[in-house]
């Protein structure tokens, strides 16, 4: 994001540091150097990354591409496919094409070489077919999660302490089993020997665990004496580069696996003598509704509830 340019009179404003929990729009947290790039040993991780529309134009580039490899090596053997055109490229192509996907059509090898070379590429097809399905399903079977945080947190008082809180939900509408959440503040840090760092304190929650995460959950942090967050003002957070970091797991009831969510806030985005709105109510039949369209809705603290 681009640095508007400071008032006169004022030094050059400070660039915060790059968020690792925020959940990344473009999928890169960050440039590093001296990756090992000589190897291939990310491929797996790369094909269940990628977006849908890049997953999908390498599978195709790599079929194309091993088609027009096995019509180069057909065409060494001129009139070894009955009903191809000698030293045709398209109809050695289109017959690769046919053999790989195990389909039929009036082209036959009818020489030795051309047999063998058909024998190697159905191998090759199984094997391709059999790594396609796999990454596939791989894609599709991958546990994830449909948390929603919200947008701020909100500093107001509960049971007469100042607490920090933020709400999540869950979007599929079924239960979380056994979640957990650990909320972590991370702050720009010198040590004696003048060093600057990036330190996390992990923060006491009123409750860190729920058995049956179905609805809305409000995680709560008071700022007593015994938190990092004391006695400090928005713009002393703001200072020390301040971030609320929370990492959020369980077991998703439906597929019976782990999921895990993340989310951070910056000191700008905690809303101080703020509350959040109701979201849950009662329907007349007594179902429980829960209302997504204020989850980011805050109020005055000193308001009411309704």
């Amino acid at each position: 994001m681009s640095q508007k340019p400071p008032p006169s009179g004022e030094g050059p404003r400070k660039i915060r540091p790059l968020s690792l929990a925020k959940a990344p729009r473009n999928k890169k947290h960050a440039i590093i150097k001296g990756q090992d790039s000589g190897r291939f040993t990310d491929f797996y991780h790369g094909v269940l990354t990628a977006s849908w529309l890049v997953f999908v134009l390498q599978l195709a580039t790599l079929f194309v591409a091993v088609n027009l490899i096995f019509a180069l090596l057909y065409l060494f053997d001129q009139g070894g496919i009955s009903h191809a055109r000698p030293g045709n490229f398209a109809d050695a192509f289109f017959f690769s094409v046919q053999t790989l996907g195990a389909g039929g059509g009036d082209m036959a090898p009818q020489s030795l070489y051309a047999n063998i070379l058909v024998t190697v590429e159905s191998f090759f097809g199984i094997l391709t077919i059999a790594l396609f399905a796999g990454i596939m399903f791989a894609r599709f079977s991958r546990p994830l999660s449909r948390v929603l945080f919200s947008n701020v947190a909100v500093v107001a008082p509960f049971d007469g302490v100042p607490t920090l809180m933020f709400r999540a939900a869950n979007q599929r509408g079924n239960s979380i089993l056994d979640a957990a959440v650990t909320v972590s503040l991370a702050r720009q840090y010198i040590t004696l020997e003048g060093v600057e760092m990036r330190r996390f304190q992990e923060l006491k929650l009123l409750r860190s665990s729920n058995p049956l995460f179905a609805l809305s959950w409000t995680v709560m942090h008071p700022i007593d004496a015994a938190s990092p967050l004391f006695g400090l003002t928005p713009s002393q957070m703001a200072e020390q580069d301040m971030e609320i970091v929370i990492m959020l797991s369980g077991m998703d009831e439906t597929i019976s696996d782990h999921i895990y969510a993340r989310h951070a806030y910056w000191n700008d985005e905690i809303r101080w003598r703020q509350r959040f709105a109701d979201v849950i109510s009662v329907a007349p039949t007594g179902h429980r509704v829960v209302d997504l369209t204020h989850f980011h809705d805050t109020l005055d603290a000193n308001e009411t509830m309704g």
